[in-house]
């Protein structure tokens, strides 16, 4: 399965998500609407801390024609899904994550803000992954009880 996470910058929030479903299994992207052009050192941290190396991502723009080719495009940030034009034949889902760098603090308070955003994703990555994969296995399951064969009579010898 093919998911395109897209967040303004491309510099945390969905490079967290990729990241996620990449560990997860997927085939996964993400993009920015006005890509930072890196990927925040704070984000490759805690990724690592759960044993995800994200420092090889790069920060890229948002391109329709990619898009078009996923399962599921997610928006993680307002900006984003304002910005994301509708792609029809694709599911669109739309997830309002924090931004961890949104509001100022102390080292720990913005550390944890990043955890707790990748926290977060990963549930919704997690839940997002099963219902792809269950919405797949409908899918086959409908494809192989309506196949040409499905009247055939069995071989007998």
């Amino acid at each position: 399965m093919k998911v395109l996470f897209i967040c303004t910058r491309n510099s945390h929030r969905s490079q967290m998500a990729e990241g996620l479903a990449r560990a997860a299994g997927a085939e996964a992207f993400s993009a920015g609407t006005k890509p930072a052009g890196f990927v925040h050192s704070l984000a490759v941290q805690v990724m690592a801390e759960i044993g995800i190396d994200i420092s090889a991502q790069r920060s890229k723009p948002f391109d329709m024609s990619q898009a078009r080719d996923m399962d599921a495009v997610i928006t993680v940030c307002d900006d984003a899904e304002e910005r994301c034009p509708v792609i029809f034949g694709v599911r669109r889902l739309h997830w309002p994550i924090l931004d961890s760098l949104e509001s100022i603090g102390t080292w720990d308070e913005v550390l944890s803000r990043f955890r707790r955003v990748r926290d977060n994703m990963a549930w919704r990555v997690n839940e997002l992954l099963k219902d792809l994969r269950r919405a797949q296995n409908d899918e086959r399951a409908s494809d192989l009880s309506d196949g040409p064969w499905r009247d055939a009579l069995p071989i007998s010898k």
